[in-house]
């Protein structure tokens, strides 16, 4: 694609993704994503018995998945 038509292209793709409607939460029954909150402090053991703390963890992406067979 030569550079001027790519660029016409670019410019095309924002003035729409400027004119593109918020979206209106109200009406879909959906709160919007309010920023992240620490975690609350938790400790568990891990299979070998040691305890790990979330804390010492930080700066990490953790998932925490717990798991019951009720």
């Amino acid at each position: 694609m030569k550079p001027l038509a790519a660029l016409s292209v670019l410019a095309l793709l924002l003035v729409a993704a400027a004119a593109w409607p918020m979206a209106d939460f109200a009406s879909m029954q959906v709160a919007p994503y309010d920023p992240p909150k620490p975690a609350p402090p938790l400790a568990l053991p891990d299979l070998q018995g040691k305890t790990t703390r979330l804390a010492d963890l930080k700066g990490k992406v953790v998932l925490v998945f717990f798991w019951a067979t009720w």
